[in-house]
């Protein structure tokens, strides 16, 4: 399993509220109809929280978006996809492309894990 992870910053100029209406509308959906994202095996968005901004705007990020893919070669078969073209003309739309640095990882090593502890039984 290989997840690609990206922190996310707001193109300048979107509101917090324009920029994650569009991370979950428009983002996540057009992922999910392309042959690119026929690869992604689950695709989770992380979005800081509205009642964080506080009146900063632009403190911080936005997200975290984390893709899983099958393999390395997965995910290099996606965004080989001619429809990944698409997904990059929508990412230049309400994210600060400059900024994004996404970061492929293998499987996790789980150092503990007390959520999980915490709700086994007896």
């Amino acid at each position: 399993m290989v997840r690609m992870t990206c922190v996310l910053w707001r193109k300048p100029g979107l509101t917090p509220a324009e920029f994650h209406r569009h991370w979950q509308e428009v983002h996540g959906p057009l992922i999910a109809t392309t042959r690119s994202g026929q690869y992604v095996l689950r695709y989770e968005q992380h979005p800081r929280p509205l009642s964080d901004y506080a009146g900063d705007d632009d403190a911080g990020s936005d997200g975290i978006t984390i893709q899983w893919f099958e393999s390395i070669d997965a995910y290099r078969a996606s965004v080989a996809e001619p429809d990944f073209a698409r997904i990059w003309e929508d990412v230049t739309t309400f994210l600060d492309v400059d900024r994004l640095e996404p970061v492929l990882t293998a499987e996790p090593i789980v150092v503990f894990d007390r959520f999980s502890e915490a709700t086994a039984g007896p």
